[in-house]
C-alpha cells in the first residue's frame, strides 16, 4: 500500500503562502491540516506503508515560455506561485517528508502522474491499493486519482484530509467526483482503523 501527499508545501499550508488564503477557511471547518498530521503520523506508526511526496514547481522560464496557458496555471502564473527552488516549494514542516519517503519529481501539470516518475516508483514499490490526500481537492488529487484508478490501482481518497476552494458547494461537488473515480471515500479515522483491520 502507497500514501500519495499532494502538494504539501508551504505554498499551500503556510500562513505566509500565496495559496494558504485560498484553503484556510476549508483547512478550518474540515480539520484538514490537523487531519493531515494523523494520517501522516498514523502510517508511520503502522509501518509497511510506502510514503509519496508530490510537489508542484515551475521555473521563470515555465512562467514565460508556454504557449497555451490554462485558467488555473494562469492564476499560478500571474502571482508566481510555487516558484521552483524557493521557500514556497518546500514541505511544511508539520507535514514533511523523513527519511526513507519518496520525493517524486515535480509536477506542472494538475495531475501528478504525467512527467513524473509517480507510476514508477508506485511499481518499484509493488503499490496496488493507493491513498491519496493532500490539495486541491478538485484539482491535483480528483485527476490524479481518476488517472490511478484507470491504471488499474485501487484508490482511496479522503472526506477531511483534503481541501478546496469554495466553500460547502464545492466540497459536495469535489465528494461527488471522489467518489466516481475512487474505490474508496473515507475520514481518516476510519482508513486507520481499516489498517488495523488487515493487519489482525
Amino acid at each position: 500500500m502507497g500514501l500519495l501527499l499532494v502538494d504539501l508545501v508551504n505554498e499551500n499550508f503556510s500562513e505566509d503562502g500565496k495559496g494558504y488564503a485560498i484553503y484556510a477557511p476549508e483547512y478550518e471547518r474540515l480539520g484538514t491540516i490537523d487531519h493531515l498530521k494523523k494520517l501522516i503520523a498514523g502510517v508511520r506508526q503502522r509501518g509497511n506503508i510506502s510514503l509519496f511526496y508530490s510537489t508542484t514547481a515551475f521555473t521563470d522560464e515555465d512562467y514565460s515560455s508556454w504557449k497555451h496557458v490554462s485558467g488555473i496555471h494562469r492564476q499560478m502564473f500571474d502571482n508566481r506561485m510555487f516558484r521552483a527552488g524557493t521557500w514556497s516549494t518546500e514541505f511544511h514542516e508539520d507535514l514533511a517528508p523523513q527519511p526513507g519517503d519518496v520525493i517524486l519529481a515535480p509536477h506542472k501539470g494538475i495531475d501528478v502522474f504525467p512527467h513524473t516518475d509517480l507510476d514508477a516508483q508506485l511499481r518499484r514499490h509493488g503499490v496496488e491499493y493507493l491513498a491519496i490526500a493532500g490539495v486541491s481537492g478538485i484539482m491535483a488529487v480528483e485527476s490524479t486519482a481518476r488517472t490511478a484508478m484507470e491504471r488499474g490501482y485501487h484508490v482511496t481518497t479522503f472526506t477531511d484530509a483534503i481541501a478546496a476552494p469554495g466553500g460547502l458547494v464545492t466540497y459536495q461537488a469535489m465528494m461527488r467526483g471522489l467518489n466516481m473515480v475512487s474505490h474508496s471515500v473515507v475520514g481518516v479515522d476510519d482508513f486507520l482503523a481499516s489498517l488495523d483491520e488487515s493487519a489482525a
